[in-house]
């Protein structure tokens, strides 16, 4: 991946100087764009800010790269600059599907989640959209932290139809599962969610817990309590089995 970008870029630097128009400051853009990206995974958060100008340098409209700069504000916990940053990029391509999701997800996180579906939604308009599977998890879990858990269960099931076997979208069907009393149910899902995941949490193990005692499985809540105990002694979710 580097290579090919460094490689674009070097094509690119030939009009260095010259300024640049049409397909090529497009070209630009968007390679010092997908650089920022990989900045902005490894955490380089100072040098994907400097890739990103130079996209916007090349072209000033580019909404992927105000999207690419919104989630690194959003990193840095520097959330005016990120609203602001989601709402150029929309007001320059409302149809940008990775804006709308990103945007969602970012008011999710802020306690806004009702608002935050919307965008969603919106993102899995698009035919083309890369990644449904994705907002319609997110969809899910900002659906179920406001209790609209018949909306949960409807997102991640449309998870799973793209993606089956997507972790988050299992648990997520696990718990919803268990609150409405369908205990088999919960059990199949959290079974398949921890078969793709050796390192569960300590909420996820009180999960496992209480999903085996309404089932009556002796041997598995004795392996999970055991578990719970021995990995997270002095968590809130030991305490809680102790108490019970």
């Amino acid at each position: 991946m580097y290579r090919w970008i460094a490689l674009s870029l070097l094509l690119l630097s030939g009009c260095a100087g010259t300024g640049m128009s049409g397909q090529r400051a497009q070209n630009s853009a968007k390679i010092h764009t997908e650089l920022a990206g990989l900045y902005y995974e490894r955490a380089q958060m100072g040098t994907a800010l400097s890739e990103i100008t130079l996209a916007l340098d090349a072209k000033s409209n580019y909404a992927p790269a105000y999207n690419m700069r919104a989630l690194v504000h959003m990193a840095l916990h520097e959330d005016k600059e990120a609203e602001a940053d989601f709402q150029r990029s929309l007001n320059i391509d409302k149809g940008d599907s990775g804006t709308q999701s990103n945007y969602g997800w970012f008011l999710c996180q802020r306690g806004k989640e009702k608002e935050s579906i919307p965008h969603f939604v919106a993102a899995l308009k698009n035919p083309l959209y890369q990644t449904p599977e994705q907002a319609y998890l997110n969809a899910g879990v900002c659906s179920q932290k406001v209790g609209n858990n018949a909306a949960a269960e409807d997102f991640y099931q449309r998870a799973l139809t793209v993606r089956p076997g997507l972790p988050q979208a299992l648990l997520g069907m696990a718990q919803l599962n268990f609150a409405k009393g369908d205990f088999a149910a919960a059990k199949r899902y959290f079974n398949e969610y921890a078969a793709k995941n050796d390192n569960l949490t300590a909420d996820e193990l009180w999960l496992a817990v209480r999903i085996e005692r309404q089932l009556g499985d002796r041997n598995s809540t004795a392996s999970y309590s055991m578990k719970l105990r021995n990995l997270f002694p002095d968590s809130k979710e030991a305490r809680l089995l102790n108490a019970n």
